[in-house]
């Protein structure tokens, strides 16, 4: 599944509307948009009107569109936020990541297909913030509200969230793969004892730390470290 990433910020003339709090993002908020618009059309209405509605992200079967920068608060979980007294604090619109869903209301595979593409863009957010999937929360859980209302008419809250752990799963093993595949392999046990022997002099010599011999006999040595190491090593004997 692929989309195109873009941004369609909202001014900053608006923020006091749309987007009054600084933010440091502490969940993301799933929604449904119950309408059959694309999300260049649902950001453009968000960021035309001058309603206290407002979120971050809009996901269709083609694009992710941001339209409100993450260090900002938006009007998605019809929880508040504008208290004073920290301890009464909401959490929805304060410290949530809210993205809408787009063509829900009868979307068919458009739908579908939108909906493949949030999970998979969860999974970025997810990734980049070193989260895990208990910070993925559906609007409900902030005010009640029966959104996302296509996910839970159908009954697949859970089943959603699971598509987004093994998406989490499956991305890393993907990066473990690519990990691996740069890891340093000899086809002689000649070389690699000649390369063992070229570090334990350097590390003899006092040029390299001896974490660089370690790191080489427990296989985590990659072909870019050891290029990098010949170079500190012939820059330090001359």
């Amino acid at each position: 599944m692929s989309f195109i990433y873009k941004q369609a910020l909202l001014p900053s003339n608006k923020y006091s509307i749309k987007a009054p709090y600084t933010m440091v993002p502490q969940y993301i908020t799933v929604h449904n948009t119950a309408n059959d618009a694309p999300a260049a059309n649902e950001i453009s209405y968000m960021i035309e009107n001058n309603n206290q509605v407002s979120y971050h992200v809009a996901v269709d079967d083609k694009e992710v569109i941001q339209a409100i920068p993450f260090n900002r608060s938006a009007w998605h979980c019809g929880d508040g936020g504008g208290d004073k007294d920290p301890s009464a604090l909401k959490k929805g619109n304060r410290l949530s990541i809210g993205i809408e869903i787009c063509y829900s209301k009868s979307g068919g595979i458009r739908y579908g297909v939108a909906e493949e593409n949030a999970v998979q863009y969860i999974v970025q957010l997810l990734k980049q913030y070193g989260w895990g999937i208990e910070r993925v929360k559906k609007h409900q859980d902030w005010n009640g509200k029966y959104c996302p209302h296509r996910i839970l008419s159908e009954n697949r809250w859970n089943s959603f969230l699971n598509r987004i752990k093994k998406a989490m799963e499956l991305n890393e093993s993907e990066q473990q793969i690519v990990e691996d595949d740069n890891k340093m392999k000899f086809t002689s046990s000649t070389a690699k004892g000649a390369v063992r022997d070229y570090i334990q002099q350097a590390v003899s010599k006092g040029l390299i730390d001896k974490s660089w011999l370690e790191k080489f006999d427990n296989g985590t040595m990659t072909s870019g470290d050891f290029e990098g190491l010949k170079i500190i090593i012939a820059q330090r004997s001359a």
